[in-house]
């Protein structure tokens, strides 16, 4: 038998007729996808698609001639032959890892090439990575994700324990801890930036969501939110036998604007008066309780006075 242009004891595989693929496989064959090493005593080794041991007979497809063939049993050293398909196989999977970083090399590489393009301001664009930037003239800050809680409202709770009939809604509250938030700017007119991490299921993304997002892209609100002692209040939601009956919140109106894959831009239509405020993402199950957050300065009176100088 012709092993890779060498002669191998013991007989001739028997003539058959040329098969298109594994058809015509007898019962029993191991399936392959590609070529295996059937490896031999000798130290050779026949390239096979499939083989079915019977007895003292091996019965194996060709992947050179495409042929059916035959030889001993005792040729075959089947210890080296499954040390060669466990080693194909972690080539195969280290193959495909290769492959999956590359994949994801090209992704990032083309969401950068998009980013390095653009411009926020003059002469100043968006910093690379994923999350929200709030723009106030020449300067880009990132903002940071806050968690809020929902605790139930006391005044409503009492309510209820001293109503007769249950008829009066329970009512929770949207919290973020602090009075203020860390993030200070003193301009009323922002914009903001959100950049989101392209769909893949096997990246992790800094930003953090409660609940599963939309499909649509994102659905962002500017909330005003209200000092409760240490707290910032969001939002309120009013319930009744489970149910949710509404929620309010302070929302000012912002519009959204796609301007690259995954890269969106949020504007304002009017000033913002000084305050605390959150941008928060509305997704299907309702908003999400990861904020950004950042508060409003008055300007000084120094910052107006220039202010109204370069009007005039």
């Amino acid at each position: 038998m012709s092993v890779y242009g060498q002669s191998a004891a013991g007989p001739a595989p028997p003539a058959s007729s040329k098969q298109s693929g594994d058809k015509g496989a007898p019962a029993g064959v191991t399936g392959l996808p590609r070529g295996k090493k059937l490896v031999l005593k000798d130290g050779n080794f026949q390239l096979v698609r499939g083989y079915s041991r019977n007895g003292e007979r091996v019965r194996y497809l060709s992947a050179e001639r495409g042929d059916w063939e035959e030889i001993p049993a005792a040729m075959v050293d089947w210890d080296a032959t499954a040390r060669a398909e466990m080693e194909e196989k972690n080539e195969e999977e280290a193959l495909a890892k290769r492959v999956h970083a590359q994949e994801q090399a090209q992704r990032i590489e083309m969401v950068m090439d998009v980013d390095a393009s653009l411009q926020v301001a003059p002469g100043v664009f968006l910093p690379p990575g994923e999350g929200m930037f709030l723009i106030q003239g020449k300067s880009v800050t990132p903002l940071e994700q806050v968690g809020s809680e929902v605790k139930t409202d006391k005044k409503q709770f009492l309510k209820q324990v001293l109503s007769p009939i249950p008829i009066v809604p329970s009512k929770q509250n949207v919290r973020i801890p602090g009075a203020k938030a860390k993030t200070r700017v003193t301009a009323t007119q922002v914009e903001f930036y959100l950049r989101e991490a392209p769909p893949d299921p096997d990246r992790t993304t800094p930003i953090v969501k409660s609940g599963r997002p939309g499909e649509s892209g994102p659905e962002v609100e500017l909330v005003r939110a209200i000092i409760k002692g240490d707290k910032r209040q969001l939002e309120s939601i009013r319930s009744l036998f489970g149910q949710q009956m509404d929620t309010k919140r302070d929302t000012i109106s912002i519009e959204r604007w796609e301007v690259a894959p995954t890269v969106f831009r949020f504007t304002l239509s009017q000033p913002l008066p000084p305050g605390e405020y959150a941008l928060a993402e509305i997704l299907p199950d309702g908003m999400n309780l990861y904020v950004w957050d950042f508060g409003v300065d008055a300007a000084s009176a120094g910052a107006k006075a220039a202010a109204s100088g370069k009007k005039n």
